[in-house]
């Protein structure tokens, strides 16, 4: 998976013995001779609003890759993507390496981020990630129980607080065992706010970390949820709930 390789690149960059003198693009060349092919989201590193792309080493792979592609996608030579989005991906994937600039950026303004929260006592995820800051809401919210689904109850709080719109990593996206038809209990209970690229300015962060941090201080008030609509595929997409 290439998605994030621009970002791991960054890390490597920072922590790994030998490559702090070296470009992110000669470190993301380099994670790439390794591989024999990836899949890649391009809305990520690569900067762009849709697409991605497969690539691979093997010439016989290639072949049946690109008789897949008019079944699934389109015609091998745009894959389901107008030449417009082609064009911005070519260019976001220069810009992502171009230069150091970008990606540090962006991962030290997720950091900037989570040591808000830090500061303010906010249970999380630490290391920081390169994108996003997770929230433990399992730390945040003890009084609820993972039947009432507390990442789902803390998203929203949030939301309702603050007009930040997080995402759930817990039992909602885990779903139910198909035998037995009961909650998956992950023993995570994240919440994920992730950064968007070159959009957010240091006030919104302090923002956004102000309105957390005052939603921890209170957060006695968050009730659990109980589903009122839920799917049978993908609910933490579709699913819609009620206070308990």
């Amino acid at each position: 998976d290439n998605t994030r390789t621009v970002e791991n690149a960054y890390f490597i960059q920072k922590r790994e013995e030998g490559y702090a003198d070296k470009s992110i693009r000669e470190i993301v060349k380099e994670i790439c001779s390794y591989t024999d092919g990836c899949t890649c989201s391009s809305k990520k590193d690569c900067l762009v609003n849709i697409g991605g792309f497969l690539a691979m080493n093997d010439e016989d792979f290639f072949i049946d890759a690109k008789a897949q592609v008019v079944i699934f996608e389109g015609l091998h030579t745009y894959g389901g993507m107008s030449g417009r989005d082609m064009a911005a991906l070519a260019q976001g994937i220069r810009e992502s390496v171009a230069t150091d600039d970008y990606i540090k950026y962006r991962v030290e303004q997720t950091n900037y981020l989570g040591e808000l929260l830090t500061e303010g006592g906010v249970p999380h995820v630490i290391p920081h990630g390169g994108h996003a800051i997770f929230l433990d809401a399992r730390k945040f919210l003890p009084h609820i129980d993972q039947e009432q689904f507390p990442a789902q109850a803390l998203a929203a709080a949030i939301y309702v607080e603050t007009g930040v719109r997080a995402m759930e990593r817990g039992n909602v996206s885990a779903g139910r065992d198909p035998e037995t038809g009961e909650n998956r209990k992950p023993k995570l209970e994240l919440v994920r706010l992730t950064i968007p690229r070159r959009v957010y300015t240091q006030s919104h962060l302090d923002y956004a970390a102000e309105g957390i941090v005052n939603l921890y201080h209170s957060r006695d008030s968050i009730r659990g949820l109980k589903f009122v609509f839920e799917p049978k595929l993908l609910r933490f997409f579709q699913a819609r709930f009620e206070s308990l």
